[in-house]
């Protein structure tokens, strides 16, 4: 299993392009622009905290940004987005970047942690996320559009950081 240690200047290209990869597949992300080069020490510097999934070699293999779900009275629940680069998936790198970011946001201050938009397709982080104890709320119809124009269902979960 990865380590997981937090985000550094050094990790900033290899984020970017491990987030870049997965808005170009177009298949978890709700983003359509790629983070320019002129925007992502900013963007993942700027989250409450962002974890690295470190390689055998110490290289970044995955990461994920923690911030709030929403603002003012929500503020106490957060949010999360993971990424892993695709030649470390399955290797439970994904699963210690979840496990992590509950801990972290729970010292953080937050009391629940909220994913708004996981892709129904997107089994293996489902997998995941139903092995931790999320909780399933739902699902919304063709919440999400594919990169090829078919729209898919989107989950919503949740996990209360005070059971940890």
């Amino acid at each position: 299993m990865a380590t997981i240690r937090e985000f550094t200047a050094e990790d900033t290209l290899a984020l970017q392009e491990i987030w870049n990869g997965i808005i170009k597949e177009g298949k978890a992300f709700p983003q359509l622009e790629y983070l320019e080069d002129s925007e992502a020490y900013s963007f993942f510097s700027g989250q409450s905290y962002t974890g690295v999934a470190e390689g055998e070699a110490g290289e970044a293999i995955g990461f994920y940004t923690l911030h709030p779900n929403n603002v003012g009275r929500c503020g106490h629940i957060a949010n999360c987005s993971y990424g892993v680069s695709p030649s470390h998936r399955g290797n439970k790198a994904g699963q210690a970047l979840v496990e992590d970011s509950l801990r972290k946001a729970k010292e953080l201050g937050f009391t629940l942690m909220q994913f708004n938009a996981v892709v129904a397709s997107n089994l293996p982080a489902m997998h995941i996320y139903e092995k931790i104890g999320f909780v399933k709320l739902g699902t919304i119809p063709g919440g999400f559009l594919y990169s090829d124009g078919r729209y898919v269902d989107i989950i919503l979960y949740y996990f209360d950081l005070q059971t940890i």
